[in-house]
């Protein structure tokens, strides 16, 4: 493993990041205090409590996961793509280091950027409601994996981009509606038992309702079900990607 390699991939990628320190910081701020007086001022005057959980608490978690689902597809797919666009994808693929080492190092610094954003919106929720964290242990780890998971999809549709433009089609057109479908802000037992049945096809489920658990000993699906959905995305993001550097496919082509 040439981990001078992943270091420099990493650091190169982490110093644009400090570059637009304030910028990275404020953002989720601003945007999280703004979800706060929308969702839990507006719509948590007229909603006492979800489960015995105060709403304004109720909906940190999936304000956590749509932040960092969206940010750690962000940072990954614009890393990777960067490179594609100006032609030094090239110097990389001819260095002398695998797709495993370019992965850990693009990938591991868009993971170190969601997950900093997701700290941040954290600790910005506790300004704004009473917070109690039940498993810290279990809110990492599902953290941790959320980062990387959608880091790792994040760098596949940097590869598969043609553009700009579509850099952002499939964060905008198919993960935000599916977070905001997946339970985020309210629990699945609220809705009628048809639409119970169609979210549960909804991956993001999963991964909300695990990390909501974690805060609150509340979920709408097993935990182990929650685990090994998330997974089960990262094993088959990483297949994804090793076959994406077997053939060249939007690299070489």
């Amino acid at each position: 493993m040439n981990w001078q390699a992943i270091r420099a991939i990493y650091v190169f990628e982490m110093s644009r990041f400090f570059r637009t320190l304030l910028q990275s910081f404020v953002s989720p701020v601003i945007s999280t205090s703004l979800y706060f007086v929308v969702f839990g001022a507006a719509i948590g005057s007229r909603i006492d409590q979800v489960e015995g959980v105060s709403y304004g608490a109720f909906i940190v978690p999936g304000l956590i996961m749509l932040s960092v689902m969206t940010q750690a597809i962000s940072n990954a797919s614009f890393g990777i793509y960067f490179p594609k666009f100006i032609g030094t994808i090239y110097e990389l693929l001819s260095a002398p280091i695998n797709f495993l080492e370019i992965v850990l190092g693009y990938v591991g610094a868009a993971a170190t950027k969601a997950l900093f954003i997701g700290i941040v919106i954290l600790g910005t929720s506790a300004l704004f409601v009473d917070l109690t964290i039940q498993h810290p242990v279990a809110m990492l780890l599902f953290l941790v994996l959320t980062c990387l998971s959608f880091s790792l999809f994040g760098f596949i549709i940097g590869i598969w981009a043609g553009n700009f433009e579509q850099l952002q089609l499939i964060p905008l057109l198919v993960v935000t509606p599916l977070v905001f479908l997946g339970g985020s802000f309210y629990s699945i037992s609220m809705l009628p038992p048809i639409w119970q049945t169609i979210s549960f096809f909804n991956p993001v489920v999963y991964l909300v309702s695990g990390f909501r658990w974690s805060f609150f000993g509340l979920a709408d699906v097993p935990i182990a079900l929650s685990l090994l959905a998330i997974a089960g995305f990262t094993m088959l993001c990483l297949g994804i990607i090793w076959w994406i550097f077997k053939t060249g496919w939007r690299i070489r082509q």
